[in-house]
């Protein structure tokens, strides 16, 4: 067994509390660097084990988890981030919520993991803040998408005249929150140039007709850059796009399909790529069309497709090599 003590945390806005498998020592930190370094001398002196023989074991809780994702990363203790979904079913019933309890789970969703826990790194800086980013740019673009709807309505049952303010304050906040998207944009944009490796990842992923370059980016996030999923067929079940089935003995014979626990993020923008591709993509009409003439639904073919062009973006990144349309060679 490679790692002998499991340490689980509970991680929240402010304040974290950790629970050792062990001896069920408890202890709470405050979620900030100061309390990280603590934490860790306070683990160092109630153990008896070695940094490579702890693993620390907490929910993804996006950016609450970075002051101590980062931490332990740089102080070389191995850690895990494990779906809090996965937690939660794997421990039964549970009534009511205690955050030292939860860090007590935690600590025993590891024990019983220990051997199939495989320790995260975190992605590069450059990846890091082009995830922020984007996440900056989803926010702006709502935003924006809001007053857009606001002004139709007021086109609709408002007269312009006499309601000047009304009108001008929503285009202004909808001409600023263009500025600043471009502005979020251009800095993506500088990033990924500035960086050889992204910088070929993305010329790879884009070369792929109907994969444009939002997808590109998200793929590259979501992925790691292409490390964390050693197949597409994984990333695709990650995405939710993986058919399964869906039968149980003599009484239960359902279709095949896919599950609802999903990024539904990039299934969205995967799902946009498909029906892009049927558009422009000659190959993926014919396709299309051939299926449906066959009598297959339109879904059905549109995931098909949607894998199709998730294995590609794999493909093209493992050979390291643009994609090429062969189809324009065809008489």
């Amino acid at each position: 067994m490679r790692f002998k003590e499991i340490i689980g945390i509970d991680v929240g806005k402010l304040n974290n509390e950790l629970r050792i498998q062990s001896n069920q020592k408890p202890y709470g930190f405050k979620n900030t660097k100061t309390g990280c370094i603590g934490m860790g001398k306070w683990v160092l002196k109630n153990t008896s084990f070695k940094k490579q023989e702890i693993l620390f074991v907490f929910e993804h809780t996006g950016i609450y988890t970075y002051p101590l994702s980062c931490y332990l990363q740089e102080n070389g203790f191995p850690f895990v981030l494990v779906p809090g979904l996965a937690i939660k079913r794997s421990l039964g019933i549970a009534r009511g919520k205690d955050d030292k309890i939860d860090a007590k789970k935690i600590a025993l969703y590891g024990y019983h993991r220990r051997e199939e826990l495989t320790p995260y790194e975190l992605p590069s800086q450059d990846i890091q803040d082009i995830k922020n980013l984007l996440s900056l740019r989803e926010q702006l673009v709502k935003q924006r998408a809001g007053y857009k709807a606001r002004v139709g309505e007021f086109k609709l049952f408002l007269e312009r005249n006499g309601n000047e303010v009304m009108f001008e304050v929503q285009e202004k906040m909808i001409e600023d929150t263009t500025l600043q998207i471009d502005k979020v944009e251009n800095e993506i944009d500088r990033i990924v140039k500035s960086n050889e490796k992204l910088k070929l990842l993305f010329g790879l992923v884009t070369s792929i007709k109907g994969i444009g370059p939002q997808t590109a980016l998200f793929l590259m996030v979501f992925t790691n850059g292409f490390t964390q999923f050693k197949t597409w067929r994984k990333f695709a079940s990650y995405c939710g796009i993986a058919p399964f089935p869906n039968r149980s003995g003599t009484s239960l014979r359902g279709k095949t399909k896919v599950n609802n626990l999903a990024n539904k993020k990039i299934k969205s923008l995967l799902d946009q790529c498909a029906k892009s591709a049927i558009q422009h993509n000659r190959e993926m009409k014919n396709y299309y069309q051939k299926r449906l003439d066959e009598g297959k639904s339109k879904m059905s073919t549109i995931n098909v497709i949607r894998n199709k062009l998730l294995s590609r973006a794999f493909a093209v990144v493992i050979r390291r090599t643009p994609y090429v349309d062969i189809m324009k060679y065809a008489a």
